[in-house]
């Protein structure tokens, strides 16, 4: 059920972008423990000018393969995000290349009656999830 957003520099070909998806799943399974068919992700690339991703002040550099990664999900515990933001790194720099200090992650928490999955039902609320 969560809803992820990817924002990326554009340049990046299909199987590459799927490569990108298929890794973030994987971590999103791992951690939250949602069901293999519980998929919800939208891919946006951008020119580079479109994008201003720093470091808050961290102290490292970002390269043209950052990424942004933004989750709505139900809420989860601490431990379960810290387990997601790992997986997502190592899913990512693992199966694509990228490195740790291009991966940014923000997730955004909210309840049942803000999901409707289609037919103008909140199946949260109704009971048929």
């Amino acid at each position: 059920m969560p809803l992820i957003r990817f924002d990326l520099i554009e340049g990046r070909d299909e199987q590459a972008v799927r490569k990108l998806v298929d890794a973030a799943h994987q971590a999103m399974v791992q951690a939250f423990g949602v069901p293999e068919r519980d998929r919800y992700q939208i891919v946006n690339q951008h020119p580079a000018h479109e994008m201003f991703i720093e470091d808050t002040g961290l102290g490292f550099e970002r390269s043209k393969d950052v990424v942004v990664i933004s989750v709505t999900s139900k809420e989860r515990t601490e431990e379960q995000k810290q387990q997601f933001y790992r997986l997502m790194v190592s899913e990512l720099g693992k199966q694509c290349g990228i490195e740790p200090n291009d991966i940014m992650i923000s997730i955004v928490t909210n309840g049942n009656a803000d999901w409707s999955f289609g037919y103008g039902e909140a199946q949260f609320i109704t009971g048929k999830l």
